[in-house]
């Protein structure tokens, strides 16, 4: 059973609703440890301090912030504990958006949220009311020692909470090179062409990690002692113009039929 690792409460108005929240995604990646070259055996990372000429480890480090350069000031976990920020217990919603208001390169975490037993009809009508206008919650919050500003969108029966980015954490696209040129009015509709023969449903059941799944294989393949082989990857054939481009990508389109969601399992 998945357990909260937050609880505190939305508030918005005089609206106050208990609800606990859940990590909504994991990295599924294979875990490669770095071993000593010599025995493979795991190594213990240690620190060294320069003005004891001593090495250490994490048991035996404090934290503490540079104020000024070589002086710091010590910060206790119980410090840390006793920053006043109302949104440490609370999310608080000082607002309401449009679901398309919110650029996508803001995002970049979810988590769920489920009402407490006493807050569940209050939970019940906010998601609701977000649901039929189309709205969602912005809101702060504090979690792992940093306030993050997010958002609560609603779904069938619970409430996603998506944490933001704020704005000078977002790097600015100025200064990449612009696609400026006006593109040509017969490459455009045959560009649409191909978007509309490509067209599917986001099915995010029929999508897998292919490289870890080839790399899930070749680390079987080493424990068994097999001889792993590369498999040759085809070059592509020049095309002479982007017309012609267009051209053969939407025949190849069209014949295939949109059997399947483009990206999903072979």
């Amino acid at each position: 059973m998945a357990k909260a690792f937050w609880k505190g409460a939305i508030s918005f108005g005089l609206v106050v609703i208990p609800v606990r929240m859940y990590v909504a995604t994991q990295q599924r990646t294979f875990s490669l440890h770095n071993l000593h070259k010599k025995c493979h055996t795991r190594p213990k990372q240690v620190w060294y301090c320069p003005l004891d000429d001593e090495y250490f480890t994490s048991r035996d480090t404090v934290k503490g912030y540079e104020y000024t350069k070589g002086k710091y000031v010590l910060l206790t976990d119980n410090d840390l504990e006793k920053v006043p920020v109302k949104t440490k217990h609370t999310i608080d919603i000082f607002g309401f958006v449009s679901s398309e208001d919110i650029d996508p390169v803001y995002f970049y975490d979810a988590h769920y949220l489920e009402p407490d037993e006493l807050g569940v009809k209050p939970f019940s009508v906010l998601r609701a009311a977000l649901g039929e206008s189309g709205q969602m919650g912005l809101a702060k919050v504090s979690l792992q020692r940093r306030e993050h500003l997010c958002c609560l969108r609603p779904t069938e029966r619970i409430m996603v909470l998506h944490t933001l980015h704020y704005q000078n954490e977002v790097r600015s696209a100025d200064e990449l090179t612009s696609a400026a040129e006006k593109p040509g009015a017969e490459e455009l509709k045959m560009a649409k062409t191909l978007i509309q023969a490509m067209e599917t449903r986001f099915q995010p059941d029929q999508y897998e990690d292919g490289y870890r799944e080839a790399l899930r294989q070749i680390i079987q393949a080493k424990i068994e002692g097999e001889e792993i082989e590369v498999p040759k990857v085809e070059e592509a054939a020049e095309v002479p113009d982007l017309m012609s481009a267009l051209r053969q990508s939407i025949e190849a389109a069209q014949e295939k039929g949109k059997k399947e969601p483009v990206g999903a399992r072979k």
